[in-house]
């Protein structure tokens, strides 16, 4: 299995976030992403190649213009202001206020575009989330053109990001893109699976609609846990979109014979929609000792979720997401990988 990685995810470093009312060091760090290519090239997965770069027509059909549009200009503007350090909202449009009105200065906008402080900009963050999406329309076109498999090593991840919003770390929607450019070459369908801990809320939004592609989420119950506002099982899709989004949110302490269980069941589904391809949101933070994270999945886990998408027996994209246990880490998503390719 090849894997895409990009040096440029270097350049989104020492980002703050607001975590339980502190200013504190982004969870999301650089080594998360050395750690997991170490470990591709210690295992001997595969060649670990850079990503071509791409343009972004192909995200512009899954995000909103004016949104990506605004991604490159953040540091400028908010430097503009005489500012150092990292670019934070502060501000959002919520219930009883002006969400349809676009403001013009720096603060507002972030606010604006955003729909929590959990996604930091400094100087080299736009260059590291053009380059993660690059990551992953490189893997998909490895695929499409006949690998059985690929690994798009993103980071930043993607799947918290919206059609016009950022959030959970996450800028550009990677797996989302994905999807949309093997749809736009040659799949008829596709099925996002994604087993990360947090449910992918920024997928589930820009498909909602859809019957093209279909989006499966295991994950916390947001009853409990982040991002609280979508993600229950009675999140079916609307319009053609309907019957098309499957949800298993799970309680704190969920360990793995529940887990798996859902799985099970969210394999029997993606079967029945009998996609031409998978892509999978690949997030290990389910790991028992994430630091953000109350599932208790074990390392001799995670190559057991590899060897069940493989009997799926489908062209599959493996797209990086969340995953904090830093030590961790690399052992953990590469566990996937190689539980994968042994079956």
């Amino acid at each position: 299995m090849k894997t895409v990685f990009s040096p440029r995810h270097r350049g989104h470093a020492n980002q703050l976030e607001l975590v339980a009312g502190d200013i504190v060091p982004g969870f999301e760090l650089t080594s998360r992403a050395e750690y997991i290519a170490a470990r591709v090239a210690a295992v001997e997965l595969g060649a670990i190649i850079e990503p071509a770069e791409h343009d972004l027509t192909t995200a512009a059909r899954v995000h909103l213009r004016d949104y990506l549009d605004f991604l490159p200009t953040i540091w400028d503007r908010w430097t503009a202001e005489g500012r150092t350090g990292t670019a934070l909202p502060f501000t959002w449009p919520t219930r009883g206020l002006r969400g349809d009105v676009l403001p013009e200065f720096i603060d507002g906008l972030l606010g604006y575009y955003s729909f929590d402080a959990g996604c930091g900009i400094v100087e080299g963050s736009w260059d590291a989330i053009k380059s993660s999406h690059d990551v992953a329309l490189t893997a998909a076109g490895l695929v499409q053109s006949g690998e059985r498999a690929a690994f798009a090593l993103c980071r930043p991840p993607g799947h918290h990001a919206g059609a016009g919003f950022m959030g959970g770390y996450c800028y550009i929607n990677n797996a989302a893109v994905a999807a949309q450019w093997l749809r736009d070459n040659g799949a008829k369908r596709v099925s996002i699976l994604d087993v990360d801990y947090h449910h992918g809320n920024g997928t589930q939004e820009i498909f909602y609609a859809r019957d093209d592609v279909q989006v499966i989420n295991l994950h916390a119950d947001p009853m409990q846990e982040y991002p609280y506002f979508l993600g229950h099982a009675d999140e079916h899709g609307i319009g053609g979109g309907e019957g098309f989004n499957l949800n298993y949110p799970m309680r704190f302490g969920t360990d793995w014979t529940s887990w798996s269980q859902s799985m099970d069941d969210a394999c029997g589904r993606l079967l029945s929609y009998a996609p031409d391809v998978v892509v999978v949101s690949l997030g290990v933070d389910t790991f028992e000792k994430d630091p953000i994270s109350k599932f208790k999945l074990r390392t001799e886990d995670f190559p057991k979720i590899g060897a069940r998408i493989a009997r799926l027996g489908l062209p599959t994209l493996f797209v990086m997401e969340g995953g904090y246990a830093v030590a961790e880490i690399g052992v953990n998503a590469v566990s996937v990988l190689t539980g994968f390719e042994d079956l």
